[in-house]
C-alpha cells in the first residue's frame, strides 16, 4: 500500500507522521458472549490454527442502484487438529444458510457471531477429523461500504454533470472480512476462484483474467475469473464499473492494462509505458518471472491511501496514475513513476513472499519503498530519483526521535494497532535501513541475498530472521544451485577476488546481530566524533527529543560507519559495535565527515572544533562535499540544536553558505530547517522576529530565486526546485515574483483559463491569484470543471492558502460533504489550512467538531487520521495550545481514538516546540539583530 500523497506544501514543512496504538486486546477480558447470548467458543483476536483454508469459491452480486451486495462463498479446509468448531472472520454482514459439505453428506452448521473481534464460529454436531478436507458454504449480504475500505461505493461526475456509481475494494489490512467471510490473516494463504454478477452496462475486473461470461435470467451477466495463485485475503480485489482500458504486453509476455473513467483514459499513456518498463525490470532484477498472465492498474475516483498492490489488479488514486503531458508537472511524473514502482515491487515483496503477521509489515513496505528508488534509478535515470531518497530518511527520523516511536518490528494485535503500522517507520525507516545494509554488504551481494530470500520463501510467509539468514554467507555452496545464474556468477567472481572485505566472511559477519539492533528497538543513534590529532574518539547514544535523559539509556546499535577526510575522497568503513571506540587516521586532517552521503540511518555530532571546521569548508569550498553530505550536515546541525548539543548560532552560521547552494537536496533541506522556525512564530504574537526570520531566508536564497526562469526548462530536479523557489518567493511577497505571478494570473483569467501556463510555475501563479475573492472564485470554477487531476490538486492547494477565512471554512465543509470536492482530499485540505497563518485556528476547530465523522470515514489508526492529528498540531508552541490539544484528545474514549500513538506524538512535538522556543528564541533574536546591524553597516 502506498501512503496518500501529501500536497505540494514544501514551503510549509511538516512531517506527515506515523500511526497510533491501542492497548492489546488480543484476549477478551470476560468470557466472550455471542450475539444470541450463547458463550462464544474462542476468546482471542487471532484465529486458531486448527483449520486452514485451501481454496475459496466466491460469487458476488453487487447492486449499484440499491448500493448493497449478496454473495455465496465455499471454502475448502484442511483440518490440522480434531475440532467441531471453525472460527473465521466476518464484519457487518448478514450470514445465512451455512452448510458443511463433508464426505458423508451436506449438513447445516450452527453459527455464532462475536462482532467485537469480527469473528464467526461455525459449530458442527460431529467432529471434523485431523488430516481430512472439508468444505463450508456461507451465504452473505451487506451494504456497500460508504468509507474507503472493504467493498465500497465510489462515484464520479462526467463533464455533463451526470453522477456515475461504481464499486471497488480495499482489503488491506483487515477489511476483506467486510466483503466476504474469510480467514482474514496474512498467513492463511489460499487460492481464490471468483465470479461476479453485473449489468451489461458495466465491466468487472479482478486479480485474474475472465475465462468466460455467462448470461443469467433477467439480463444479468456473470463473469468467471481464472483461479488465483496462493495468496493472502488482503490481496483479493474486484471492481465493477464503466471504466475503459488501454493495454500493452511486456517483453516477458504479461498483458498490462490501465483502467480509468472514460473521459480520463487519454491520461494513461505514461502509466502504461512505466508499468511495462518496471514490470520487465523487476522480472529480470529478481530473477523470478511474474507469475500471473496480466497486471491491471486502475485509477479509482475515491481512494484513501495512495495505491494498493492487489495481486494482478493494483489500484490507485487518480492523481497516482493519470498524467497529462501538457498539464502535469515534473513532480507529478516522478510521483506517478514512484507509486507504480512501489506497487509493482510488492508483486514480489509482499504478494509472492508475505510477512507472517503485521508486526513485520516493514518486510513489505520498507522493501517496496526502497525498490522505488533502485528501480527508477535504473529505468528512468532522467527522473533523478536519488535526489529525493534522503528526504525519506529525514521524515522517518522526525517520528523516530520521539519517545512514542516504535521498533520497525513491533507487537500488534487489534485492527487499530495494525492500521498504525502503516507509518513512516515501516515505510521510510524500513527503506533507509535497507539502503544502509545494501551499502554495507555491497549492492551486488545485497541483490543476490534478496533474490535468495524471494526464491526460498515464494508463496510462503516470513519473519525478520528469514531475511537476515538469506543475506548471510551468500556464497555457501549448499545454496548455489537454488540461487540461479546471477548467484553462481557473483560467487565465482568473489572467489577470484582474494582481497574480499572481512565484512563478507561468514564467520565474522552476522547480519542478524547487526540488523536486530535496527529493527527490534525504536529510535536511532547519535554518533559523537571527537578528533584529537590522528585519534578519533567515537561514542553512541540514542537521539531523542526529550527533557528526560533516562529515556535514552539502554540503547546500543551496531553501526556501519563510513567517513572521509580533507586528505582524500576515499570512503573508509568501520563497524561500531560498542558504546565507545577509537579509530586512527593515517594522518592529521583539516576536517572529517562521517556518514558519507548519509547512507547510514544515524546522526553525527562533531565536538571541539569539528563543526567550525565543517562550516569553513562549506563557506569556502562547499563542493568538496557531495550535495547529500551537505543536506545531511544542514539536517544534523539543526536537529542537534533541538537536544542542546549545538548552539543555535552555530547552526545559523552554517546556514549562511546556502547563498551559494544550487542543488535541490541541500536547498530543500535548508528550507526544511529554516521555514519551520517562522512557522512556529506565525502562531504566536511576535511579528517583528517572525518577519526578520522570513527576510533572512528570502535574502539567503535571493540569488537562486532571481535566477529562475518562468518556463518548463531543465532537468526534473531543476524543474521541481524552480516550482518550489518561485512558490516560496511569492508567498513571502518577494516583489519581482509577486509582480510576475499577478501579471500571469490576470492573463490566464482574462483568457477564461485557456491560456497555457508553464506547468512548473502554476503553483506560484495560483497561490498569488487566490489571494483575492475574485481570483479565488474564478479558480474554484476552473477546479470544478477540470478533468486534469494534477491541475486540480495544485488549484486546491492554492485555494487552501488564501487569506480569505470564509473561503477556507467553505472548502473544509465542501470536502466533508464530498460532492464538489472529494472527501478523500479532506485531510489534505484541513492540514493545508492548518499551515495557513490565516486558517490554523479554523482547521483545529473543524477537526474537533467533525472528529467522529472523520474517524468513521477514514478509520481509527489509519495513516490518514494520524496525518490529520500531527499535521494540524505540529506547529503549536505555547502551553495554552498544548492544554487545548490535551483537553480535546483527553476527552476521547478508546473507541474514538484516545489511545492512538499519533496523539502521543502530537503532545511530544508541541512540548519539543515549547522547549525550543524557550531556549532558542532569545538566541535567534540576537543573531538576527546582529545580522541586521552588519548589513546596515555594510550598506554605509
Amino acid at each position: 500500500m502506498y501512503p496518500a500523497p501529501l500536497l505540494l506544501l514544501l514551503l510549509l514543512p511538516f512531517s506527515p507522521s506515523s500511526g497510533a496504538q491501542l492497548p492489546s486486546q488480543n484476549q477478551a477480558q470476560d468470557a466472550p458472549v455471542a450475539t444470541n447470548g450463547q458463550p462464544f467458543p474462542w476468546d482471542r483476536m487471532r484465529l486458531p490454527k486448527t483449520v486452514s483454508p485451501i481454496h475459496y469459491d466466491l460469487t458476488l452480486h453487487p447492486n449499484l442502484t440499491t448500493l448493497d451486495f449478496t454473495g455465496v462463498v465455499r471454502i475448502q479446509l484442511d483440518v490440522h487438529e480434531d475440532t467441531s468448531t471453525i472460527i473465521l472472520h466476518s464484519k457487518q454482514m448478514q450470514i445465512s444458510n451455512v452448510l458443511l459439505l463433508a464426505p458423508e453428506g451436506v449438513r447445516p452448521l450452527q453459527v455464532l457471531e462475536y462482532p467485537r473481534f469480527h469473528e464467526l464460529a461455525l459449530q458442527s454436531d460431529s467432529v471434523l477429523t485431523k488430516g481430512r478436507k472439508y468444505e463450508v458454504q456461507l451465504e452473505f449480504a451487506a451494504n456497500l461500504s460508504d468509507s474507503f475500505h472493504g467493498f465500497y461505493k465510489s462515484s464520479y461526475r462526467t463533464s455533463s454533470g451526470e453522477v456515475r456509481v461504481m464499486a471497488s475494494t480495499q482489503f488491506e489490512a483487515t477489511f476483506a472480512r467486510g466483503a466476504f467471510p474469510c480467514f482474514d490473516e496474512p498467513a492463511f494463504k489460499a487460492n481464490f476462484t471468483i465470479q461476479i454478477i453485473r449489468e451489461p452496462r458495466h465491466i468487472a475486473i479482478s486479480n485474474m483474467p475472465v475465462v468466460k461470461t455467462v448470461e443469467l435470467p433477467g439480463g444479468l451477466l456473470e463473469d468467471h475469473f481464472d483461479t488465483t495463485v496462493k495468496m493472502s485475503t488482503y490481496l483479493v480485489a474486484y471492481i465493477v464499473s464503466d471504466f475503459l482500458s488501454v493495454s500493452k504486453t511486456t517483453q516477458h509476455g504479461v498483458k498490462i492494462s490501465i483502467y480509468a473513467v472514460p473521459e480520463k483514459i487519454d491520461q494513461t499513456a505514461f502509466a502504461l509505458s512505466a508499468a511495462v518498463k518496471l514490470l520487465d525490470f523487476y522480472d529480470d532484477y529478481f530473477d523470478i518471472p511474474y507469475p500471473l498472465p496480466k497486471q491491471d492498474l486502475a485509477a479509482i475516483p475515491d481512494f484513501q491511501s495512495g495505491a494498493m498492490e492487489n495481486w494482478g489488479l493494483t489500484t490507485y488514486r487518480e492523481t497516482g496514475l493519470l498524467f497529462d503531458p501538457d498539464r502535469s508537472s515534473a513532480s507529478d511524473k516522478l510521483s506517478i513513476a514512484k507509486v507504480i514502482a512501489h506497487e509493482l515491487a510488492h508483486q514480489w515483496f509482499g504478494n509472492l513472499v508475505t510477512m507472517e503477521w503485521w508486526n513485520d509489515l516493514w518486510l513489505n513496505e520498507g522493501f517496496a519503498k526502497f525498490m522505488e528508488f533502485i528501480s527508477l534509478d535504473l529505468t528512468y535515470p532522467e527522473l533523478q530519483v536519488d535526489d529525493f531518497f534522503l528526504g525519506k530518511c529525514f521524515e522517518a527520523m522526525e517520528v523516530d526521535s520521539l519517545s512514542s516511536s516504535h521498533p520497525v518490528s513491533t507487537h500488534v494485535e487489534n485492527p487499530t494497532q495494525i492500521q498504525e503500522m502503516f507509518d513512516d517507520v515501516s515505510y521510510d525507516k524500513g527503506a533507509c535501513i535497507l539502503n544502509m545494509l545494501r551499502d554495507f554488504l555491497t549492492p551486488a551481494a545485497f541483490e543476490i541475498g534478496i533474490i535468495r530470500y524471494l526464491k526460498r520463501y515464494s508463496y510462503q510467509n516470513t519473519v525478520n530472521s528469514h531475511l537476515w539468514e538469506s543475506l548471510t554467507d551468500i556464497c555457501n555452496t549448499h545454496d548455489l544451485d537454488e540461487g540461479g545464474t546471477k548467484h553462481r556468477e557473483f560467487c565465482s567472481e568473489r572467489k577470484i577476488q582474494s582481497a574480499a572485505s572481512k565484512w563478507f566472511s561468514g564467520d565474522e559477519l552476522d547480519v542478524r546481530a547487526i540488523m536486530d539492533t535496527w529493527t527490534l528497538q525504536e529510535g536511532f543513534p547519535l554518533v559523537t566524533v571527537e578528533v584529537r590529532g590522528r585519534e578519533v574518539r567515537l561514542s553512541q547514544e540514542r537521539y531523542l527529543k526529550t527533557d528526560d535523559p533516562s529515556l535514552t539509556e539502554g540503547f546500543l546499535w551496531q553501526i556501519p560507519l563510513t567517513y572521509m577526510t580533507s586528505a582524500s575522497s576515499t570512503i573508509h568503513r568501520f563497524l561500531l559495535k560498542t558504546k565507545t571506540d577509537v579509530l586512527y587516521l593515517l594522518e592529521e586532517v583539516d576536517w572529517v565527515k562521517f556518514n558519507v552521503d548519509m547512507s547510514g540511518y544515524y546522526m553525527v555530532h562533531y565536538t571541539g572544533e569539528g563543526w567550525n571546521s565543517i562550516i569553513r569548508v562549506l563557506q569556502h569550498n562547499h563542493t568538496a562535499l557531495s550535495s547529500n553530505d551537505r543536506a545531511s550536515l544542514i539536517h544534523n546541525v539543526f536537529q542537534l540544536v533541538s537536544i542542546g548539543k549545538v548552539r543555535l548560532d552555530t547552526a545559523l552560521e552554517l546556514s549562511l553558505y546556502l547563498s551559494k547552494e544550487s542543488k535541490i537536496m541541500a536547498v530543500t533541506q535548508g528550507f526544511g530547517e529554516l521555514v519551520p522556525l517562522y512557522k512556529l512564530m506565525e502562531k504566536r504574537d511576535m511579528a517583528d522576529v517572525e518577519n526578520q526570520m522570513k527576510g533572512y531566508i528570502v535574502d539567503l536564497f535571493r540569488g537562486l530565486i532571481d535566477r529562475q526562469e518562468w518556463t518548463d526548462s531543465g532537468s526534473v530536479s531543476e524543474r521541481m526546485q524552480r516550482s518550489y523557489l518561485l512558490l516560496f518567493a511569492c508567498v513571502r511577497n518577494h516583489a519581482p515574483c509577486v509582480k510576475k505571478a499577478t501579471q500571469l494570473f490576470n492573463q490566464w483569467k482574462d483568457s477564461d483559463g485557456t491560456m497555457s501556463l508553464p506547468v512548473d510555475i502554476t503553483m506560484a501563479v495560483f497561490m498569488t491569484g487566490a489571494r483575492t475573492a475574485d481570483g479565488w472564485d474564478f479558480m474554484f470554477e476552473k477546479y470544478r470543471t477540470s478533468l486534469q487531476m494534477s491541475v486540480k490538486s495544485r488549484m486546491k492547494t492554492a485555494m487552501a492558502f488564501s487569506p480569505l477565512k470564509n473561503k477556507l471554512q467553505w472548502m473544509m465543509e465542501q470536502s466533508l460533504q464530498g460532492e464538489v470536492m472529494k472527501t478523500q482530499d479532506l485531510p489534505d485540505v484541513i492540514v493545508s489550512i492548518s499551515k495557513n497563518p490565516h486558517g490554523y485556528k479554523l482547521a483545529w476547530d473543524f477537526m474537533r467538531a467533525n472528529w467522529h465523522t472523520m474517524i468513521k470515514k477514514f478509520d481509527l489508526g489509519s495513516s490518514t487520521v494520524s496525518y490529520l492529528v500531527t499535521g494540524v498540531t505540529n506547529q503549536y508552541s505555547t502551553r495554552e495550545m498544548l492544554e487545548e490539544v490535551r483537553s480535546f484528545f483527553g476527552s476521547l474514549t478508546e473507541e474514538t481514538g484516545s489511545e492512538m500513538r499519533c496523539i502521543r506524538q502530537a503532545y511530544e512535538t508541541i512540548e519539543d516546540n515549547i522547549r525550543w522556543m524557550d531556549t532558542n528564541l532569545p538566541l535567534l533574536q540576537a543573531w538576527l539583530d546582529k545580522r541586521r546591524h552588519q548589513a546596515a553597516h555594510e550598506d554605509l
